[in-house]
């Protein structure tokens, strides 16, 4: 609003300084009606605030806050300490010299007892089997036939698949003629040469 009321005034005296350089008169009564515009925007701007103002609700007034009750009750009489009961008193008691026993009858306290550990016992070594004992003639039997055995990777022995040596072993599949070839000997666990020969007799 104020920046409309500030073109019109500029206007108004530019035009008045025209009419003053021209000697026109039009130009005289322009900028005076240029003028009177400028004004009665500023009076209607300065009612339109004093509405507003008016209009605005005062604000209500706080009211106190309610004061709390003071209690009217006397404090607890604290009872002095001449006058307390005799039960509240702790007293130490302390035997009199007859009754003082002999120090040595007196019990130690229970010593704690340390569990004596037991060393756990060292595994057995892996140990090989022994070696099955085949006569000369089950030999010969063996020599021709073609039937696997496993053998384990640096271990002596040739066994039958269910020995229970075996365990969780990595097993090798073999013939049991190569097997005797490569100088593998058979377990005295699972039997194997004597299985085999009873097998196929």
């Amino acid at each position: 609003m104020l920046y409309i009321v500030l073109v019109l005034v500029l206007a108004a005296l530019g035009l008045l300084v025209s009419a003053l350089i021209t000697a026109s008169s039009l130009w005289a009564w322009v900028s005076i009606g240029l003028s009177v515009l400028a004004g009665l925007i500023l009076v209607a701007d300065w009612l339109r605030r004093r509405r507003r103002s008016s209009a605005r609700p005062e604000p209500a007034p706080e009211e106190p806050a309610a004061e709390e009750p003071v209690s009217e009750e006397p404090p607890a009489e604290e009872h002095p300490a001449e006058e307390r009961p005799v039960e509240e008193e702790q007293t130490v008691l302390i035997p009199a010299a007859g009754d003082l026993g002999d120090p040595a009858d007196t019990p130690e306290p229970d010593e704690p007892v340390v569990a004596e550990t037991q060393p756990e016992p060292e595994p057995e070594a892996e140990t090989d089997p022994g070696e099955e004992e085949t006569s000369d003639a089950d030999i010969a039997i063996l020599a021709d036939l073609e039937d696997e055995v496993v053998v384990v990777d640096e271990h002596p022995r040739y066994h039958l698949t269910t020995c229970v040596w075996l365990g969780a072993r990595d097993r090798i599949p073999i013939g049991i003629g190569e097997a005797r070839q490569l100088g593998f000997t058979p377990c005295d666990r699972c039997c194997p040469d004597a299985n085999l020969v009873a097998a196929h007799r």
